[in-house]
């Protein structure tokens, strides 16, 4: 399985954007996709998952009520939709897939490219 992530861009503060991770290869209803993003200087961060199965999400509280997983079955592709965005939102945003349902970053393999989020102020 290849991930590949897109729809990064510049935003205001307040604006949205919906980043896309396209699936290339064969994901399995027990996989889990998850969304990550890396801050210069600062560790890789967890934002959510999503099963590719069931489409049952989480999210990180720091997110929660601002972005949302999802995920499309027939376009092979996960979303994550950002709302009332911030200038710490601003980051490398990352899709990677695991085996299991886990927020920690050790669990994932079969990491894309990121996608560049800058949100100005």
């Amino acid at each position: 399985v290849q991930l590949q992530a897109s729809g990064g861009g510049l935003v205001q503060t307040g604006g949205s954007l919906r980043l896309s991770c396209a699936v290339s290869g064969r994901a399995y209803s027990s996989h889990v996709l998850g969304w990550f993003r890396q801050a210069p200087g600062k560790e890789r961060e967890f934002v959510g998952l999503v099963r590719w199965g069931s489409g049952s999400a989480y999210h990180a509280d720091s997110v929660k009520g601002r972005f949302t997983i999802s995920r499309d079955k027939a376009e092979n592709t996960v979303y994550l939709q950002m709302i009332s965005l911030k200038p710490e939102d601003t980051a490398v945003y990352y899709c990677a897939l695991s085996n299991g349902w886990s927020t920690a970053a050790r669990e994932y393999r079969n990491w894309g490219q990121g996608t560049l989020v800058t949100v100005s102020s």
